[in-house]
């Protein structure tokens, strides 16, 4: 298991300069004692204002999206090497809102990936099952594939990387995976991990599924339950600092 949890919160197309301003003042005062690791994935508009933010608190960057080219005529694309020069430490890649409203495919997730670390930058790679595919007991089928598409491209230094499982059922709709549902899927993660890395007990496999101040301890207390990716909570300080708490437990 890492040693400590992380916390990532996904503020997904949302913000402005003055929510932002009042979110991360918020943040910054309020984890002080945390004894987790958190960052906050922005949309790339507002990355320079949230790194001016941070005022050298351990608050680490994240972006939402990367491009899997360095650089050319790919008009509205983001390069790793852009990122970088903004301070992200993490990027997600592969997010179900990727996959879903983008076509992304398991490939280039992979590709996606590869860039970030190239580049020094952690990536969140998300893997998760609808619910017509859980329903169907596909979901060890999905989301090993998922995962297994990065492995190949990415064996060598696979232990670098963050797993987030997100059942796409559980985004944004409330619903949960029970700890024992989303434990079950992590452990099987792991043990994919640990086919591919001696190192697989250094990465962080985060739950990405609607976690929320109230659900967060339970979830969190599971034994391959490494942090948590958080949406709509990550947009509210108090919730998110109650998340943040439960990790530092």
């Amino acid at each position: 298991m890492p040693e400590k949890k992380l916390i990532a919160g996904n503020w997904k197309m949302n913000g402005s300069l003055e929510a932002n301003d009042a979110l991360v003042r918020a943040l910054v005062a309020g984890m002080r004692d945390a004894r987790c690791d958190v960052a906050v994935c922005v949309p790339a508009p507002y990355l320079a204002q949230v790194q001016m933010l941070r005022h050298g608190a351990k608050l680490d960057l994240g972006a939402q999206d990367v491009s899997q080219h360095a650089q050319g005529a790919y008009t509205g694309e983001v390069s790793a090497a852009m990122l970088r020069e903004f301070g992200v430490r993490f990027c997600i890649v592969g997010h179900s809102e990727r996959r879903q409203y983008h076509g992304e495919t398991d490939g280039l997730v992979a590709e996606k990936a590869k860039t970030a670390l190239a580049h020094g930058i952690t990536p969140i790679v998300c893997v998760g099952e609808t619910l017509a595919e859980r329903e169907a007991g596909k979901t060890e089928e999905v989301v090993k594939r998922q995962l297994a598409a990065v492995i190949h491209v990415n064996g060598h230094c696979i232990s670098e990387i963050v797993v987030a499982y997100e059942p796409v059922w559980a985004i944004g709709t409330g619903k949960t995976a029970s700890p024992e549902q989303a434990q079950q899927v992590h452990a099987l993660l792991r043990k994919q991990l640990a086919a591919a890395t001696a190192q697989a007990e250094r990465v962080h496999i985060l739950y990405g599924g609607s976690m929320n101040a109230a659900n967060a301890a339970s979830l969190l207390a599971q034994p391959d339950i490494d942090g948590g990716l958080i949406g709509g909570a990550s947009l509210k300080a108090p919730d998110f600092l109650q998340i943040i708490a439960a990790a530092s437990a």
